[in-house]
């Protein structure tokens, strides 16, 4: 008899998880809204109920409720009018960086009868940032031997805003011994050179100054700009040479702080301090300033904040050696964060109904 009445009930809760199934797999449908970023808080998005095809009336005895994967929550239902609003701030650069299509997707579920829809959110960007150089200053130390024609690149101006919205060009501002240059690269995108135009005599005029702007495509446009300071010098012929134009390396996702992630190296052939080479990070994505760290003399790289691979599983870093003339080179860092068992598994019950 008790074998018997276990097989039932073990039957029971198995055709009632069929049923279940079965009905959410009828009901489920997709949203989708187009909206842009930074819009106010109680701002609406959609209007959930006419588009399910719900009467407002009725719609809040369905007892709408949505189910974000992260913390936040982002938006709420307007139960009254079947509105779906902004809950949270909501900044397209730190969902996505500067992917062409920023999405995020979340889950409706209403009663009586049961309906399951998911809801996908696109984040249209604004152009809410200015182009920014990693410096407001910029030294360069340049030999009265340089040659007409001779280049000398500074680093990328970065807009965390994507597409017509990023940085688009640059402006140099009037000198007689020098132009500029726009360079595109698919690893950094647009980037300036310096190009001597007429040949430097350090005994006429042993300093110049150069305005460099940054504009994006917004309208209207915005800008930024790093004042260059250039000192002529009696000659310094070498610049800094990395070990490798790649460091590559992979880390735990636990590594503690202040661990060494990996030492770049370069090497400067000329003697005194137009030999002496110092490193500075060139260019890293956001979210990485508030993890890494670089020694000026050594080179070491280190952690100095908590990685987290569900979060970022990579990131590129590219630093810059100067030597005591001001001549630089720039190599790349890769950083792959490897997974390690941090997480415990967990079950999410949306919606449970047992018979009576």
């Amino acid at each position: 008899m008790e074998c018997t009445a276990a097989y039932a009930s073990r039957r029971s809760v198995w055709k009632a998880i069929v049923l279940y199934s079965f009905a959410v797999s009828l009901c489920l449908g997709d949203i989708r809204y187009s909206f842009p970023e930074e819009m106010k808080r109680g701002s609406v998005v959609g209007k959930l109920a006419q588009d399910l095809g719900v009467d407002r009336n009725t719609f809040s005895s369905r007892e709408p409720r949505i189910e974000f994967d992260g913390k936040k929550r982002y938006c709420e239902i307007n139960a009254q009018n079947g509105a779906l609003v902004i809950n949270e701030r909501i900044d397209r650069e730190e969902l996505c960086g500067q992917k062409p299509l920023c999405t995020l997707s979340f889950d409706l579920f209403m009663e009586n009868p049961l309906e399951l829809h998911r809801i996908t959110l696109e984040i249209q960007d604004i152009n809410d940032n200015n182009p920014a150089f990693p410096h407001s200053e910029v030294k360069l130390d340049i030999p009265e031997s340089a040659d007409k024609g001779s280049r000398f690149s500074i680093d990328e101006a970065a807009d965390p805003d994507s597409g017509i919205h990023s940085v688009q060009g640059y402006r140099l501002s009037n000198n007689p011994h020098f132009s500029l240059a726009v360079q595109t690269s698919a690893e950094t995108g647009k980037y300036a050179e310096i190009v001597l135009e007429h040949e430097l005599d350090r005994e006429k005029q042993d300093k110049h100054s150069l305005i460099l702007t940054a504009y994006d495509g917004g309208n209207p446009q915005k800008s930024g700009t790093v004042v260059i300071q250039i000192r002529v010098l009696d000659i310094n012929d070498n610049k800094p040479v990395f070990s490798q134009p790649v460091y590559k390396v992979s880390v735990p996702e636990n590594l503690l702080v202040d661990s060494v992630v990996v030492t770049v190296s370069a090497s400067d052939a000329d003697e005194g301090a137009n030999g002496d080479v110092t490193y500075e990070f060139s260019h890293m994505p956001v979210n990485a300033k508030p993890i890494f760290s670089i020694d000026p003399a050594s080179g070491d790289i280190t952690i100095k904040g908590s990685l987290d691979f569900e979060d970022s599983p990579s990131f590129e870093i590219r630093v810059k050696a100067k030597d005591g003339a001001g001549l630089a080179a720039t190599s790349k860092v890769v950083v792959d964060i490897s997974d390690v068992n941090d997480n415990a598994p967990f079950i999410v019950i949306k919606s449970l109904k047992t018979p009576r």
